[in-house]
């Protein structure tokens, strides 16, 4: 197995693996938190639940005018919305966000990395482009908001990150190529991250969330079982935040089935998802 990791958080040590310390949970006190991709959907949503609970929040989005509306719908919360608009694709402009919240408003103590799109196949199997850009937002972005982050961090030696994947990651189904391969690249990423984190303070979590009514979902053309609204949805994923441990997952029937189907063979998985696939088209 070839080793090597773009992005570390070790510092040579072998024995820093050794003991499972108990992290602490990043509060308003501790500093600021930071939401990408928080200009609609579960990010905007999870902004305003955390600006609710106290915290400074500082968004990011290419979208600026949407980001406005978002601040200004925070103004009467007990903390408040900042806007840094930035690119994920861009290591510079995440780097700059970075740099430019914890010089005018104080350390991330909090970082959701949230931005991701849901790229068409245009009536092919495998669309190339389609591969490309949603790998570049959904896992190469997530990558990036990582190393943006992860310096200031360790430095301090505290810390807390969650990454937004999904339970699509889980295993493949129909349709979801790109944007399934996408989110089970950022649950690996984050199982293997977690060793590393961990031994510098650093808590780390994946967000796996079921069928969320947002813009993106909205384009779907089947049945979403177990539908859920992004302000609840914001609920789960904040609550998850100050409770669970490395996975916040939701909602709970949706998961329990989508973690049995992992252990099906492949034989058994294939026609029972091909089945449910035939009656969620003819159900939408």
């Amino acid at each position: 197995m070839a080793s090597g990791v773009a992005i570390r958080c070790l510092d040579g040590n072998p024995d820093q693996f050794g003991a499972v310390m108990a992290l602490p949970r990043m509060k308003p006190q501790d500093g600021v938190a930071w939401v990408t991709g928080a200009s609609s959907g579960i990010g905007a949503a999870v902004a305003l639940e955390l600006a609710r609970r106290g915290w400074t929040v500082a968004v990011t989005a290419r979208r600026f005018e949407q980001l406005e509306a978002l601040a200004r719908e925070a103004e009467n919360l007990r903390g408040r919305i900042v806007v840094h608009a930035g690119d994920v694709t861009d290591m510079a402009s995440m780097r700059g966000v970075v740099a430019a919240v914890e010089t005018v408003h104080g350390p991330i103590a909090l970082a959701f990395l949230n931005a991701g799109i849901a790229s068409g196949n245009h009536g092919s199997p495998l669309d190339l482009d389609a591969v490309e850009q949603t790998m570049s937002v959904n896992f190469m972005g997530v990558v990036k908001g990582v190393s943006a982050i992860l310096d200031a961090m360790q430095k301090r030696r505290r810390g807390q990150i969650a990454v937004n994947a999904s339970l699509v990651g889980y295993r493949g189904l129909p349709g979801t190529a790109a944007y399934g391969a996408s989110k089970a690249a950022a649950i690996h990423l984050c199982e293997s991250l977690h060793f590393d984190c961990e031994a510098h303070g650093i808590r780390l979590q994946v967000v796996n969330p079921g069928f969320v009514d947002t813009p993106m979902t909205r384009r779907n053309r089947f049945t979403m079982p177990f539908l859920m609204s992004a302000e609840e949805s914001a609920g789960r994923i904040v609550d998850g935040f100050e409770r669970s441990g490395f996975e916040i997952t939701f909602p709970r029937r949706l998961a329990w089935l989508l973690r049995i189907g992992r252990s099906l063979p492949y034989g058994v998985y294939f026609a029972l998802m091909s089945r449910a696939a035939r009656r969620s088209l003819r159900g939408s």
